[in-house]
């Protein structure tokens, strides 16, 4: 068997997989998320494991196993998301820096004004901008007591949050290629920390992060009580969307999905070589097998579930996520009510930090269900933006979409997303493909599949076809288009 962690954004999912990546069993434990202050996004290390070893002893317990039965585990994790610990005990030195928070917005200000961009482009892929890593760990070298010093001389280790689950699994101190390539010191070219990315990130210093290895191979064995003492491989690394379209088998280039998650994603293999750096979009490794990298086009949408979330535990509106399909067929249109769910900025292809969250069309007659509908749409209108932005950088059409995450069980949102896209909608059987991919790449680390075992093991349960006439979606994406501009740079810098 095949233990999957997948640390998300506000919940731990486990998941056992069989030699046929059948899941047996399976367990997800939600935490608390934090919010000090207006755009602060925190997560607490200490409840973050506890979510983890609760849903690793629940999945075990559902799958009929114990952790001598586990071949191997693979991990995948909330990227960009910045953790500070102490290298002997994987104790944490502060809130770990959560990849939605935009406290240091200015400071990416300031670099882009002063003329590091170009630069940050060329080596990352990426843009300067909040979400990404690096801007956080400045902050936590300058705001922590003393934590500067300790990273310099050996006593604290910063990192993305697979390198800490690593550290408290296994001892080891590293990070995937997927994992690195989000936080503004990978070069995508050499595949190491980048010496003059540390430098302009006020001097991080490199003994503090962690090594780069492969996605998918043996980085060390578990330790400790949460398995009972039974030494089993770690053999799978990945970013949340890069593991992903893995468990999606976007293994061929031009083959690309999109994750509904507390945001959304949409990636697309671009095969072996790196891709010039495009406008509005990221270059990113998509995994490391062995020698070979693979690298992905990738637009990032930073609220869609979690607008779900906001409606339920902001605003009260709902009590199940499950509602919001009900609410929004319960109406026969929009009734002109967009929402622009900027709550944290928008990412792709707009990279505006100062974006904010805008309800326009509002009249006396609008109810719950136009919140619930609006929000919907959203995330559809959202994820048609990121998928233009791909196509018009030279990628082929997708022929189809293939989509993962918690959002496909919502027949309403899977229907509207293939009528604004005007393609098919495909969801797997497996809708939790990163978990999936997790489990892929461990097994493939440990021999259990091959590439091409996992290119063949796609199995399709739901496929929605657009029906929306062409003029009814061509309104509805220009009223989307003037929402969309009601809420750039609406917060002061």
């Amino acid at each position: 068997m095949i233990l999957a962690i997948d640390q998300g954004t506000t919940s731990t999912t486990c998941i056992v997989f069989d030699e046929s990546a059948e899941p047996l069993g399976r367990a997800t434990i939600e935490f608390a998320q934090h919010f000090p202050r207006p755009g602060h996004v925190e997560h607490d290390l200490n409840e973050v494991w506890a979510s983890v070893e609760a849903a690793v002893r629940e999945s075990l317990r559902s799958a009929g196993a114990e952790p001598a039965d586990l071949r191997a585990i693979g991990i995948t994790n909330q990227r960009e998301t910045v953790c500070a610990w102490d290298p002997l005990s994987a104790a944490p030195l502060h809130r770990a820096l959560v990849w939605q928070d935009r406290r240091t917005a200015r400071r990416c200000d300031e670099l882009r004004d002063a003329g590091h961009e170009p630069l940050v482009r060329e080596r990352t892929g990426l843009v300067l901008d909040p979400y990404f890593s690096a801007t956080k760990m400045e902050w936590l070298l300058d705001n922590v007591d003393g934590l500067r010093a300790r990273a310099q001389d050996g006593r604290a280790a910063l990192g993305t949050v697979d390198a800490w689950l690593l550290q408290r699994l296994t001892g080891e101190h590293a990070t995937d290629a997927s994992n690195a390539s989000r936080t503004l010191l990978y070069d995508l070219q050499s595949g190491a920390w980048d010496a003059d990315l540390l430098t302009l990130f006020s001097d991080l210093p490199e003994r503090a992060l962690p090594r780069i290895v492969p996605s998918s191979g043996v980085i060390g064995t578990t330790r400790g009580d949460l398995f009972e003492g039974a030494e089993i491989p770690v053999a799978g690394v990945a970013g949340d969307q890069q593991a992903a379209l893995f468990g999606q088998a976007c293994l061929e280039p031009g083959s690309g999905k999109a994750t509904y998650g507390t945001g959304s994603f949409v990636l697309v293999n671009v095969g072996t070589a790196v891709p010039a750096p495009v406008e509005g979009l990221l270059s990113t490794v998509a995994w490391g097998v062995g020698r070979r990298r693979d690298y992905a086009l990738e637009a990032s949408i930073f609220v869609t579930g979690a607008a779900v979330q906001w409606l339920r535990d902001g605003l009260g509106m709902i009590e199940h996520a499950e509602e919001t399909a009900e609410l929004a067929g319960s109406l026969e249109s929009n009734d002109g009510v967009y929402f622009v769910p900027a709550l944290t900025g928008l990412g792709s292809p707009h990279w505006d930090p100062y974006a904010r969250g805008t309800i326009v069309g509002l009249t006396r007659g609008a109810t719950r269900a136009h919140f619930a509908r609006a929000t919907l749409e959203a995330i559809a209108y959202q994820t048609v933006d990121a998928v233009r932005a791909i196509e018009a950088a030279g990628v082929a059409p997708l022929a189809e979409l293939r989509a993962d995450g918690g959002a496909t069980v919502n027949p309403w949102l899977m229907q509207f997303q293939a009528d604004v896209l005007g393609v098919p909608v495909v969801v797997p059987e497996v809708a939790e493909t990163t978990a999936l991919g997790a489990g892929y790449l461990a097994g493939v680390g440990v021999g259990l599949w091959t590439l091409d075992e996992v290119g063949r093991s796609r199995r399709e349960r739901a496929r929605y076809q657009p029906q929306m006439a062409e003029d009814l979606r061509a309104e509805l994406l220009d009223g989307w288009a003037r929402a969309l501009a009601c809420c750039r740079g609406s917060a002061t810098r």
